[in-house]
């Protein structure tokens, strides 16, 4: 039997409103990948479309939590970070990165801090510059087309796209320091909706689409990344994993729309998986 591949899933943890680590831990151990945690910050529920969430803060916990781990001689398959609340939880993360990246692991980032066009309202313009930073110290990031504008300092260009502009910003991307990049959120025609990647050694872009579904759904974008690292991990080429990421993600928002749940509480993820762990060769 394999050695069971082993990721520290750093995100915060938002008890209500399917998200962050109430998502990557599910879907990243669904295929069979021991998933340990890093949490950021604690919250009652997630900031989309919820008022007077409680929020705690745990800084102060994330340096004590790294030395431990490193005293035990803890190493991981794989890195993956989402929210990171703070200018300075972005300096301890890049040095848990430094601390923990071998030569044969990978880190993933998804620069979370904004969407649609918008910087998130508890994020300055100078976060996105340290945000920048971090992710030249990745492997893998995985911006959607407005964390892109500002990891790259541009102004914000709304979809519909053509194939050359999205190819130079994933180029650019990569320029920055990460090999692979993976860009959510795009479109050619407004009817359809998925994701771009680029990767630096081979020079090959991809694109992957489903057919859009109306209306904002929250959580995708852990949805989506969590799935892309489990495809990646499982040995799966860039390209190829976000496609199984794409079809996760859009299958779960179906899901989501036909049950008309109310779209705060995330995507029904969880009667997905088991097409996720097909796509992923994991069950027939």
């Amino acid at each position: 039997m394999k050695k069971l591949k082993r990721v520290v899933a750093i995100h915060d943890i938002s008890g209500f409103g399917k998200c962050s680590l109430t998502v990557a831990l599910p879907i990243i151990s669904a295929a069979g990948i021991e998933t340990t945690v890093l949490p950021t910050a604690v919250l009652s529920t997630h900031t989309g479309g919820f008022a007077d969430f409680t929020y705690r803060d745990l800084t102060e916990d994330i340096q004590p939590i790294a030395n431990h781990w490193k005293a035990l001689d803890i190493q991981f398959d794989a890195i993956y970070t989402g929210f990171l609340g703070s200018f300075e939880q972005l300096d301890l993360i890049g040095r848990f990165f430094d601390t923990f990246k071998t030569r044969d692991n990978l880190i993933l980032v998804d620069p979370v801090m904004a969407d649609n066009g918008e910087l998130y309202k508890i994020f300055t313009p100078e976060f996105a510059v340290g945000m920048s930073r971090l992710c030249r110290k990745a492997d893998i990031i995985v911006p959607n087309l407005t964390e892109a504008a500002l990891l790259l300092g541009e102004p914000y260009n709304p979809c519909p796209h053509d194939e050359k502009y999205i190819s130079g910003l994933l180029k650019k991307l990569s320029a920055l320091g990460p090999k692979q990049v993976v860009l959510t959120g795009v479109s050619f025609n407004g009817k359809e909706l998925g994701a771009a990647t680029y990767d630096a050694a081979t020079g090959e872009t991809a694109c992957i689409f489903e057919v859009r579904v109306p209306g904002y759904y929250h959580g995708t974008g852990d949805v989506f990344g969590s799935a892309l690292l489990a495809a990646v991990i499982n040995g799966f080429p860039l390209s190829e994993a976000a496609g199984i990421a794409v079809r996760f993600t859009a299958s779960s928002i179906r899901k989501t729309a036909a049950a008309g749940t109310d779209i705060r509480y995330g995507v029904n993820f969880e009667q997905t998986i088991p097409e996720l762990l097909k796509d992923l060769g994991i069950c027939r």
